[in-house]
């Protein structure tokens, strides 16, 4: 019977780990004019992952331009009261 519930419970786990995807270990590389912003997912472990992603699975982010980075990204910070809000803390020139 253990040997069954065992089974059970790993196949409920190989189909259900897909939905959400683990996030990346680097930082990701956002593009800029003034300059790059590296996001760094372990940094924002405590936000929900739809306060940016359409779904739990992550994955890109449509539409992510230079108005809504900085509504998602600057006013987070602010609100929070944590993180960078000038422009270079976020934006470094390579």
């Amino acid at each position: 019977m253990k040997i069954l519930a065992s089974l059970i419970a790993v196949v409920a786990l190989s189909v259900a780990a897909p939905a959400f995807a683990a996030a990346p270990a680097a930082p990701v590389a956002m593009k800029a004019k003034n300059g790059d912003v590296a996001f760094n997912h372990k940094t924002h472990a405590s936000v929900e992952c739809t306060k940016c992603h359409a779904d739990a699975k992550g994955g890109k982010i449509t539409g992510l331009d230079k108005d809504k980075a900085h509504a998602l990204c600057m006013e987070c910070h602010k609100t929070q009261a944590k993180g960078p809000t000038k422009c270079a803390e976020c934006h470094k020139k390579a």
